[in-house]
Formats: C-alpha cells, sequence, structure tokens
C-alpha cells in the first residue's frame, strides 16, 4: 500500500502583484488625490470648471517637469539645488537675445542650451572633481541668479513675440494646455527610461550601492554627468514655458521653485537616500500639490502659507520612513 502523496498548493502569481499594489505607496497617492479633489470640488463651486481644470495644470507642470529629471539624479543618490537658478539664467539669457531681435525658434534653443549647459558644468564639478552635489548645487544656485540680477538688476526684459507665447499660454486640444501635453508626453518617455531600460537599471544600481555598481562595470561617472545634463535640459524647457506663460523675465524668476520639486520628487515615494522611486510616484506627487495649491488659491490663502505647507510637507514625507522604520525596530526587537 502506498502513501498518495499530498497535493501541492500552487500558489496563485497574481496574488503577491496584487496586494502589493493596493497596498503600495502609489496607490496611497491615487487616494489622496482622490480626496482633495473631492474637498476642493466641496468648497469652490468653480473648481469643477473645465477651464479652471485646465488652469490647475498650470500650476505644477513647469516645476514637475523638472521632477522627472530630478527624479532619477535623487534615485542615483545626488541632488540639484540650482534648477530654479538655472531657469532664471536662462530666461535672461532669452530675454537679451529677444532685445537683439531673436524670433522664437531662436529663443527657444537658447533656454534649452543655456539649461543644458548649466546642468553639464554642474555634472562636470560633481563627477570630475568628485565634489559633492549638495555642495556645487548650492553654490551654482547662488551663481546663476546672482549673474541673472548682474544683468538685469531691478529691470526686466519684455517685447517677447506673439508666437512665443504658445508654449506657457497655448492648448493643444480644447482644456489640454501645450505644458500639460507636454509633461505627460515626457512622464512617458522617462517612465520607459528608467523602468524599462538597462540604463535605468544602471540608476538603480549606482543608488543603491555606487562602489558595487564601479566593480560591475557600470560607468558611475558617465550616468551621473548625463542625469546632470537631463536635469539641466528640464529647466532650461521650464524656463521657456515660465518666460512664455508670463511675458517676462526678471532676476526673481521662479524663485522657490527648486523647494516644490524636491518636494515633488520625495513625496511621489523617492528616496532622499537614494536607490528606490518610480516615475509614477512623481506624476501623482505632482498632480497632488497642483490640487493642493490651486485648491489653497481658489479660498484665497496667502502664498505664505502654501509656502509654509510646502516646507512642512517635505520634513513629513522625509521624516515619516524614517520614523517608521524606527518604530518597527524597536516593536519587533
Amino acid at each position: 500500500m502506498t502513501d498518495t502523496p499530498a497535493p501541492r498548493h500552487i500558489p496563485d502569481r497574481l496574488d503577491k502583484p496584487l496586494s502589493s499594489a493596493i497596498f503600495s505607496w502609489e496607490a496611497l497617492l491615487v487616494a489622496v488625490a482622490v480626496a482633495i479633489f473631492a474637498v476642493n470640488s466641496f468648497a469652490s463651486p468653480y473648481f469643477l470648471d473645465p477651464w479652471s481644470l485646465s488652469d490647475l495644470t498650470f500650476n505644477f507642470t513647469e516645476k514637475a517637469l523638472i521632477a522627472l529629471a530630478m527624479a532619477l539624479l535623487i534615485i542615483s543618490g545626488e541632488i540639484d539645488l540650482s534648477v530654479a537658478a538655472i531657469i532664471a539664467l536662462a530666461s535672461t539669457m532669452m530675454g537679451m537675445a529677444v532685445q537683439a531681435g531673436a524670433d522664437t525658434p531662436v529663443l527657444v534653443a537658447i533656454g534649452i542650451l543655456v539649461g543644458l549647459g548649466c546642468g553639464a558644468f554642474n555634472g562636470l564639478l560633481v563627477t570630475r572633481l568628485g565634489l559633492p552635489s549638495i555642495v556645487v548645487t548650492i553654490g551654482t544656485m547662488s551663481l546663476f541668479r546672482g549673474i541673472a540680477f548682474i544683468i538685469l538688476g531691478d529691470q526686466a526684459y519684455k517685447g517677447y513675440p506673439s508666437s512665443f507665447a504658445f508654449f506657457g499660454q497655448g492648448y493643444v486640444w480644447w482644456v489640454v494646455s501645450f505644458e500639460l501635453a507636454l509633461f505627460l508626453t515626457a512622464a512617458v518617455i522617462y517612465w520607459f527610461l528608467l523602468h524599462r531600460t538597462s540604463f535605468g537599471r544602471r540608476v538603480f544600481a549606482i543608488g543603491n550601492n555606487p562602489v558595487a555598481a564601479q566593480f560591475s562595470g557600470v560607468r558611475v561617472g558617465r550616468i551621473k554627468f548625463i542625469l546632470f545634463c537631463l536635469t539641466g535640459l528640464m529647466a532650461g524647457i521650464a524656463s521657456v514655458l515660465i518666460t512664455s506663460r508670463l511675458g517676462s523675465t526678471r532676476p526673481s524668476i521662479a524663485q522657490g521653485y527648486e523647494l516644490e520639486v524636491i518636494t515633488m520628487v520625495v513625496l511621489g515615494g523617492v528616496s532622499i537616500l537614494g536607490g528606490a522611486g518610480s516615475i509614477v510616484g512623481v506624476v501623482l506627487a505632482a498632480f497632488i500639490m497642483g490640487l493642493v495649491t490651486f485648491g489653497l488659491g481658489l479660498l484665497n490663502v496667502p502664498g505664505i502659507v502654501m509656502s509654509i505647507f510646502i516646507g512642512l510637507l517635505l520634513i513629513i514625507v522625509i521624516a515619516l520612513p524614517i520614523v517608521w522604520r524606527r518604530v518597527r525596530r524597536e516593536r519587533f526587537t
């Protein structure tokens, strides 16, 4: 008489991915976004108007474009605090060009190239000289904006051509602005780059252990340089959009943007220590911050209160995972 073996349980492969998706940080962000949307719709009768919702997107798209590249940079273990100053310098260069009679294609090229050049400068200082990125970009933050102030002082550049206004004020279809369409397109590109290519896998590897990545054949310095260039490039694109939307250039343009960009990235689930994060989370965080700031604006909340909220939010999203890990460690040890 032979014993019949007990039937083996074959686990459902969908169980784990489904449960991890439900309890993921991205799912929490979706729930938060829905809740904020509902609160805003009750708080103001104007919120659900299609054109009001379209105006909402202008609150975050310029910063969110930079956040896409900043996410990759922070995942790799670096950071760039000079992005707002890059916008100021690129906008100033465009203003100088328009005074010399440059047309729209030249202005766009100048804005993008200045941003790319500033990003490359940051990248060279970090990767070639081995300087800490936070120190380098604090220095270049003062350098780039200082140049803008030296050139402009208390003055402003105006007189941009009418065709230039499309980038910051135009619509591609009904209430879908050019800025929103550009951001969504860029988000798809960055999602594919980070999550579906070997380049993205190398970025994660560098963020987790740069020394091990180096010994594995990953060209750490080269990839970090590319990431700084990408961040500068996106800041240059953002400078074109914000200058087009405002129709003028001042040296104080985009002041404080770097704080909001980093808040978007960290709120989106990117570890400030590097090695973890997703583009989907950053996109959701951008929409949440847009919803919050637009809702507060509809309620006539002062801008300084919004700044306080952004600062507190950044502290909370950085501190919360650390506190949670400590609580769990003390509980189970």
